[in-house]
């Protein structure tokens, strides 16, 4: 079955696209890892699923880790699938629907994708996490990083502040911590430094993929999580390995993420060509 795709990337962060609107696509855990393998598929940190959004939405994306599992929420490819969105329908806006959640999207003066991420949650059940805790302050520690705070933002985060991130081996860290009993669902583990009350910069472990050079839910987390400790502003700028995001946590309790999308190359999958 040949189809087209897409290769995109919000900072970095890097998705295979496929437009399965018009016709379902064959599309497994193990099929979606196949994928995203960087040596034997096409490569990515998510494979992304663009389905009929139903009433009320223009599309419905479905977020497929590299090792097969599903996210619930993915701000860089929010902004990817809503710039897709847009574009198709000649339009300035568009509502992503996902499994967290509907995610209006605009296209702004600059020509940055600006998303409503919707409200955090912050109970210890809505994280989750694997016993009742205050989730500002965790009781976990591993190789210099210590009391995290953790939220849900569609998916599991938990948010260590740190002096200096260059001092912290993360590519060990990350997948420790990820697997930690606290987390029954694991989580996205984010390193951030404050530089300023409205500049943070982050690096981020994610579920399911590991490093990335941009993690868009995790800088909102991030900047939730250091609103919350008193740490920062409620916009700051989070300077991510692959660049920059605006994050805005309003007065209402939404959260607004802002930043650039750019496809890369596009192309024709076979995808009988991967085990299903």
């Amino acid at each position: 079955m040949i189809t087209p795709f897409r290769k995109m990337h919000g900072l970095g962060n890097d998705f295979v696209v496929l437009d399965a609107r018009a016709a379902s696509l064959p599309i497994t855990p193990v099929r979606a890892a196949a994928i995203a393998d960087r040596h034997r598929g096409i490569g990515c940190d998510q494979l992304i699923v663009m389905e009929p959004g139903g009433e009320g939405a223009d599309v419905f994306m479905r977020i497929l880790n590299p090792d097969g599992s599903e996210s619930g929420a993915c701000g860089n490819a929010t902004r990817c699938v809503a710039e897709l969105a847009m574009e198709g329908a000649d339009l300035g806006t568009a509502t992503v629907r996902t499994l967290f959640g509907d995610l209006p999207a605009e296209r702004l003066a600059d020509g940055t994708i600006r998303v409503d991420m919707g409200s955090p949650r912050l109970g210890w059940r809505d994280v989750p996490l694997a016993r009742e805790m205050d989730t500002l302050h965790l009781p976990l520690s591993a190789g210099g990083a210590a009391d995290p705070a953790a939220l849900s933002m569609g998916n599991p985060h938990a948010t260590f502040f740190v002096p200096d991130l260059d001092a912290l081996d993360i590519s060990r860290l990350g997948p420790m911590l990820e697997h930690d009993a606290l987390f029954p669902e694991r989580a996205n583990i984010g390193f951030a430094q404050v530089l300023a009350p409205g500049h943070l910069r982050l690096i981020v472990w994610e579920r399911g993929a590991g490093l990335t050079l941009a993690c868009g839910s995790g800088a909102c987390a991030a900047l939730v999580n250091g609103v919350r400790r008193g740490l920062l502003a409620r916009e700051a700028v989070v300077s991510l390995p692959g660049g920059d995001l605006r994050i805005g946590w309003r007065d209402d309790g939404h959260v607004l993420m802002a930043g650039p999308t750019a496809t890369a190359f596009t192309g024709m999958i076979d995808l009988d060509a991967f085990p299903a």
